[in-house]
């Protein structure tokens, strides 16, 4: 059989940088695993602080709104809710900034709620990473394993063999475990997110349009 020249140091080159990523990505599955406990806990946490809005709380609130005369009244409305604190300090900021017109207030209220948005993102983008690439780098952990174990099966040493296999099915493992509980984390929080900033962009339209009403009464008072 030719040899192409300089093919056995490329390959002996191509082997130690290969074999040099085991560690990196041993430490990396042992990162994602301590990641995704904590963010496991995280979530168990905030479910259970959760403040979910419900068909009824949002029908309570928009229909306080329609009756609200002051903005005294809109403001106990608002405090009296169940929204979560951040979306009542939002609600706030928008209500009550009458200082400037209608159109510049609905720019403001649609840039907190991208705000929001935002944040709700980067809450989430951890666990999205670690559930897509989680698979690749335990697939890596796999295989990098393998080459040094069939190497030592062809000499007959057996237990570096088994040695090398144990690593390669605990990288495998802990590489889907991972990705599945990172996976499911993401997807619950999306959907809770999600639901939470359509409330909040449905509760801010409605708001914008009782505190003008509301203002242009009281100007119309004052005048």
């Amino acid at each position: 059989m030719t040899t192409i020249p300089g093919s056995d140091l490329l390959n002996s080159i191509l082997h130690i940088v290969s074999q040099s990523l085991l560690l990196p990505v041993i430490i990396i599955l042992l990162v994602f695993m301590v990641y995704i406990v904590f963010e496991a806990g995280g979530l168990i946490s905030e479910y259970t602080s959760r403040v979910k809005v419900d068909v009824k709380e949002f029908d309570t609130i928009i229909k306080g709104f329609s009756t609200a005369r002051t903005f005294e009244d809109i403001n106990e409305i608002i405090i009296s809710s169940n929204l979560p604190k951040s979306h009542k300090e939002i609600l706030y900021e928008i209500g009550f900034n009458t200082s400037i017109g209608i159109k510049s207030r609905e720019a403001f209220a649609r840039k907190l709620i991208e705000n929001e948005e935002v944040k709700a993102a980067k809450r989430i983008e951890k666990t999205d990473i670690i559930a897509k690439i989680g698979p690749a780098i335990g697939l890596m952990g796999t295989l990098i394993p393998i080459g040094p174990g069939l190497a030592a099966l062809g000499t007959g040493d057996i237990q570096v063999l088994s040695s090398h296999l144990m690593i390669a099915f605990d990288a495998a493992v802990l590489g889907m475990a991972t990705a599945a509980i990172g996976f499911t984390i993401s997807k619950i929080r999306r959907r809770w997110y999600e639901e939470q900033i359509s409330t909040l962009d449905s509760i801010a339209e409605s708001l914008l349009e009782v505190t003008e009403i509301v203002k242009t009464k009281t100007d119309a008072l004052i005048f």
